[in-house]
């Protein structure tokens, strides 16, 4: 979908303040930068508008379809927010400050965490927090698909949709079926517009 630019004028107390979020969020982002992402929306689309919905939910898109590294969706956010204000430096500004946002911060705390973590791997401590983040995530996840799924859809005419993300989330917990098996039965079921 393309869209007009929104025409933003950004000061640099916008800037600084995009960056103090992502660096707050990179503190967040147990599960990775994906996980953040309820957050991203509430921030970029809902209380600031620098963002519209389509750009948001384009930038996940592409970033996730794309080869690489996942958090690739925070630059794409940062380019949008930058392309919105009309200049291509400003583009390349987004993507700094976002993605130095999100990294610099967890990229230290998880060195140091794994560096910890490795040394004191037998303490009963460490396993049970380990054990007890799994759900936090799997939490992060939902709430991401849930913020994606129902941003331009009716929950009421897509049942459909809904039954077969749960039949799916339900076999790759229970089944050791290949999760790409159960995308191309996804994509299969969606070309047919089953779904």
């Amino acid at each position: 979908m393309n869209e007009a630019p929104l025409h933003l004028v950004l000061t640099l107390g916008d800037w600084i303040n995009l960056f103090a979020h992502y660096l707050l969020l990179s503190l967040m982002s147990i599960g990775g930068a994906i996980s953040t992402t309820a957050e991203m929306h509430r921030f970029l689309v809902e209380e600031h508008h620098w963002l519209t919905q389509a750009q948001f939910n384009d930038a996940i898109a592409i970033a996730q379809a794309a080869p690489g590294p996942n958090v690739l969706f925070v630059a794409l956010m940062g380019w949008k927010v930058g392309l919105n204000t009309g200049s291509y430096p400003a583009a390349f500004a987004g993507v700094a400050v976002t993605m130095l946002g999100i990294l610099i911060p967890s990229t230290t705390l998880t060195y140091l965490a794994a560096r910890w973590g490795h040394e004191n791997r037998e303490l009963l401590g460490v396993r049970a927090f380990k054990q007890g983040m799994a759900p936090v995530v799997v939490g992060l996840m939902v709430s991401v698909g849930i913020i994606l799924g129902s941003a331009q859809r009716d929950w009421q005419q897509d049942w459909k949709l809904w039954t077969l993300s749960v039949v799916a989330g339900v076999l790759i917990w229970r089944t050791r079926i290949h999760l790409l098996w159960l995308l191309a039965a996804g994509a299969l079921l969606g070309g047919l517009q089953l779904v």
